[in-house]
């Protein structure tokens, strides 16, 4: 399968340069995969499509500060981390700017010395591994001196680091939010909860492996690359509960899909976990636990729009991205949404 089958032309101007405002305004794309049907509506109305007893499955990731922006501490150099993965007390995976001037050895002074990084070695996706040096709580320091790690196609400033924010998040470990929960509202949970619908949590820090460029010409040859996750045994329990009546798994985005489909067996059940998963899911794959999936727009040739192709079926995902298209709906991380139902 190659990966030019994935692309389609995408005018600039539908690229969201910042959310809906309130942000369950952005527009809603509904897909039934079986028949190619689509329904067309407002965010906020979502609970208009999902049933009593359902359960919805959020990632409750919360994105740090991730972008530093520093000098060698020897040259004055200029230098980029976003910090992907940490991997022991103080060690962090980064990515770095410029990666070939940046060498093992090399320290990097960020702020007014308020941190200091040494490279330690080197990845094997081409980044480094660094140790971090600081007075007082990591946490308060980044936040000090961090940015919102923003992706490159979004190229005007937030006005508040909480628009890259989910409302639900809760555990601080991601270098990107996952963007289909950013459309709900503490009123839209609401409705749902009373509704009777259920909501579990699960989390899956979004790294490199979700945003990483395929670079190969062939599908199958594409890596991911791990990131880290945990299911917990409520969480399990309440979709294991939802399958055992006949109720629908509902995916909040891509990376709760890949969560639960990592810990899911054959018949559709979950168990409690935690570990790091590099599942690469595409056309081909038999989903296990997932019933249906909401998801943003995604870029062409990504693992994304891969993921929703084999979930939804490849030519019912490319004809239903043209009439978004079509329709100027707004597509990227702060886009607009479509529920695979």
């Amino acid at each position: 399968m190659k990966v030019s089958d994935f692309d389609y032309d995408l005018p600039e101007e539908l690229i969201a340069q910042k959310p809906a405002d309130p942000r369950d305004e952005s527009q809603l794309m509904v897909l039934d995969r079986n028949t190619g049907r689509i329904t067309e509506g407002i965010f906020k109305e979502i609970v208009n499509f999902i049933e009593p007893g359902d359960t919805i499955v959020l990632n409750n990731t919360e994105v740090i500060p991730a972008r530093l922006y520093g000098k060698k501490e020897e040259t004055g150099g200029k230098v980029e981390f976003l910090l992907l993965t940490e991997t022991g007390l103080d060690t962090w995976e980064v990515l770095v700017k410029p990666g070939r001037k940046v060498k093992i050895g090399t320290r990097v002074v960020f702020g007014d010395n308020d941190l200091i990084a040494e490279v330690k070695g080197r990845t094997d996706f081409g980044g480094r591994v660094v140790e971090f040096e600081y007075d007082g709580v990591f946490a308060e320091v980044l936040d000090k001196l961090g940015e919102m790690p923003l992706p490159p196609y979004i190229t005007k400033e937030l006005e508040k680091k909480e628009q890259y924010q989910t409302v639900y998040a809760q555990k601080r470990g991601a270098a990107a939010a996952p963007t289909a929960g950013l459309h709900f509202t503490e009123e839209v949970l609401d409705q749902l909860e009373d509704k009777g619908i259920n909501i579990a949590t699960i989390t899956l820090h979004v790294g490199l492996g979700t945003f990483r460029p395929v670079r190969a010409d062939k599908v199958e040859e594409h890596d991911m690359h791990a990131e880290y996750y945990e299911v917990t045994d409520k969480a399990a329990k309440t979709i294991n509960q939802t399958k055992e009546v006949g109720g629908k798994v509902i995916a909040v985005g891509t990376t709760v899909t890949r969560t639960l489909e990592t810990v899911g067996s054959e018949d559709g059940y979950v168990a409690a976990d935690k570990g790091w998963t590099d599942i690469f899911i595409y056309p081909g794959y038999e989903f296990k636990v997932v019933d249906e999936l909401l998801t943003n727009f995604h870029l062409p040739k990504s693992t994304l729009i891969m993921m929703i192709s084999a979930f939804a079926g490849y030519d019912k995902v490319m004809s239903a991205y043209q009439q978004a298209i079509d329709k100027k709906y707004r597509f990227y991380s702060f886009g607009d949404a479509m529920l695979i139902t």
